[in-house]
């Protein structure tokens, strides 16, 4: 009997797999290792960095078709999302919208392979994955944004977000796509919640296969490159049909209102809910007993002026008030200990979360869509970080988490100015479903506002570092640190405000916080811009804190033919 060869994209690294996809003599690479631009975090902290920052772009043509493949390097800092190759990625998808916006059709293809933000950057990290899921929203209005998710790493942290972004995923059985990696759930919420070590169940929880069967993912294709040409050049060509999973709101929230977690749901059955599109449930969930009267509770209330929130789900408020003579809809995240989802009882952004944050920031942009004014859409950040547990890794909270990013990239898009009030804690994927997508960020300076992409216990084992090595490194990379002061040397920041109580805010604290939205609105006013460009034009952002990726970007626009 003969033997296939077959051309295997998961046995290849990430270059290779980039010129295998495209026209033999097409291809040509931007921004290439002999153009020697690395990461300028890692040697400071004794990691010896790459020239290409494990970020490979490759230009040429896919069956005749102008094509970019953007292809991540799982075998560099695992994948992870740094400075250097977030601008890489974000700079080049940006750089196709400009082409498309010309009536130049250019198709991006993105081959994951990546454990999220790289947490020797940390919120650079943090920052690039919030660019890179606006310039994917944007780019979609012109042409099919496709993941291919083909195995060794997989897909994970907020990396995946923007692969539940994308308009198609193609995947193999040894692909993996969850938010939350096994072991870092297992720290997390311990062994009983999931063990890391049951490979079979994982694989049955995120596997290829049953995402593609649980209708997370589009195609799933044997690993041969004619079969992953032949399923782009399939979604091209409208063969196959675009989920828009993002969209479905109704779907999912109703889903998860009506999930009973009581006994552990199994893959298989999971499999069968989330294929089941005639679930409906459009009761609201009772309040709980208890109100907890968490920081982003108290700033609500005092921003929407005690006005009633309409949300149907208790851990999300949602209230329609004045600010200063503007139309505003406030959105708070907030605990509810009495939450089903026990993994999400403290404020994390669980599946109702994102789902309900997604439903009311389209329903905004829906009741708003014929004004010529549109309404000013204010997320209050105090998220301790999205939910690690079972359920959520295996009901897909990484979509959950995409639906509140693409609501709000839509909405800022659509012209609603997105003002972000970060007044406690915003990590993680959490911060990039509720607030990252803001036109601007605005935060008060006190010791309770912290942004990072994980606790410190956890990033210390997951980089096999002590907690106070992680401080000592800190020290020289300002984007490792968790306190607001250090995020600002990011230049990300409107506005950082002093002299705010926090914790216990009173009226005074409300007019200073009111006084720098003012200002923040009229600065998208002015500049009409829609994107989150204005994060690189502030004077921190140019003169230090995001120099890396200024320059990434400037290098696409002189390497492009």
């Amino acid at each position: 009997m003969a033997q296939i060869i077959t051309e295997s994209l998961v046995e290849s690294l990430a270059r290779e797999r980039a010129f295998q996809l495209l026209d033999n003599g097409s291809a040509y690479e931007i921004l290439g290792p002999f153009d020697g631009l690395e990461s300028p975090h890692l040697v400071a902290q004794n990691i010896v960095p790459q020239f290409d920052d494990g970020m490979i772009i490759v230009k040429g043509t896919l069956n005749g078709q102008q094509t970019v493949v953007i292809s991540i390097e799982g075998n560099f800092q695992g994948g992870g999302i740094g400075e250097v190759s977030g601008a890489k990625l974000a700079g080049t998808l940006e750089k196709i919208i400009k082409e498309c916006e010309k009536g130049n059709k250019i198709y991006p293809v993105i081959i994951y392979d990546t454990g999220g933000v790289r947490l020797q950057e940390a919120n650079y990290g943090l920052l690039s994955i919030a660019e890179i899921s606006a310039a994917i929203v944007a780019l979609r209005e012109f042409v099919p944004v496709i993941g291919i998710i083909p195995g060794k790493v997989g897909s994970f942290g907020g990396m995946s977000l923007t692969a539940g972004l994308c308009s198609a995923l193609i995947m193999t059985r040894e692909g993996r796509l969850g938010m939350n990696g096994p072991e870092v759930i297992e720290q997390e919420a311990g062994i009983r919640e999931l063990d890391s070590r049951n490979k079979q169940l994982i694989w049955k929880m995120i596997g290829g296969a049953v995402r593609n069967e649980s209708a997370l993912a589009d195609l799933l294709v044997e690993d041969d490159i004619p079969n992953y040409i032949n399923a782009i050049q399939s979604i091209w060509n409208e063969e196959v049909e675009l989920q828009q999973r993002t969209k479905q709101v109704d779907h999912y929230l109703s889903l998860f209102k009506s999930l009973d977690i009581e006994e552990k749901v199994t893959p298989e059955q999971a499999k069968e809910l989330l294929k089941n599109k005639a679930i409906t449930n459009h009761s609201d969930l009772p309040a709980p007993v208890g109100v907890v009267k968490s920081t982003g509770r108290k700033w609500f209330d005092l921003l929407s002026g005690g006005a009633p929130t309409i949300s149907e789900v208790p851990s999300v408020l949602v209230a329609d008030t004045s600010i200063s003579g503007v139309n505003a809809r406030v959105i708070a995240v907030v605990p509810n200990p009495e939450s089903k989802y026990y993994r999400a009882r403290k404020g994390e952004i669980g599946l109702l979360e994102g789902w309900t944050i997604a439903k009311y920031v389209r329903q905004a942009i829906e009741e708003d869509s014929d004004l010529f004014e549109k309404r000013l859409i204010i997320p209050i950040v105090d998220v301790p970080s999205q939910a690690f547990g079972y359920h959520e890794e295996l009901f897909g909270i990484f979509l959950s988490c995409s639906a509140a990013v693409d609501a709000y990239a839509t909405a800022r898009l659509a012209g609603h100015p997105v003002i972000a009030a970060l007044v406690g804690n915003a990590i993680s994927g959490a911060f990039l479903s509720h607030g990252m997508q803001a036109n601007r960020l605005i935060a008060l300076n006190d010791d309770g506002v912290n942004v990072h992409v994980m606790s410190k216990k956890s990033a210390a084992i997951i980089t096999q570092r002590t907690i106070e090595e992680l401080d000592e490194a800190a020290k020289e990379v300002p984007s490792m640190a968790y306190d607001i002061q250090s995020f600002k040397k990011l230049g990300a920041l409107f506005r950082l405000l002093d002299g705010v109580n926090a914790k216990e805010p009173a009226s005074e604290d409300k007019d200073i916080l009111v006084n720098a939205i003012n200002e923040a609105y009229s600065d998208i006013q002015t500049r009409k811009d829609r994107d989150l460009s204005s994060r690189l034009k502030s004077e921190i952002a140019q003169s230090s804190g995001r120099k890396a990726s200024i320059q990434v970007r400037e290098m696409i626009e002189l390497q492009w033919r």
